[in-house]
């Protein structure tokens, strides 16, 4: 098992949260969004939001770019080139 596919896991399933960090994940996926955008998007709480941004940020999940306020977050290239081990995690996620 690689170690993205171990730590996807952890943060995903292993983690109280890890559903909201794993929708934070799929909406970047389809393009950048800042906290705020996410916040709307995922009806979530804008704290709840930051604090998963900063788990995910931690983790090298996924990356910003731009000043504070308008910080735009984006996957990270090995999250991005791997997007398939995600998938497959939280496919089996929503399925218990």
């Amino acid at each position: 098992m690689k170690h993205l596919e171990k730590l996807l896991w952890w943060l995903i399933t292993g983690k109280r949260g890890g559903i909201n960090r794993a929708r934070i994940i799929k909406k970047l996926k389809e393009r950048p969004y800042n906290a705020h955008q996410l916040s709307k998007e995922l009806n979530l709480d804008y704290k709840t939001i930051r604090h998963h941004i900063k788990i995910l940020e931690e983790n090298n999940v996924i990356k910003p770019t731009g000043d504070s306020y308008s910080k735009l977050y984006f996957l990270t290239d090995e999250v991005e080139n791997n997007y398939e081990i995600f998938q497959e995690i939280w496919d089996n996620f929503i399925e218990k």
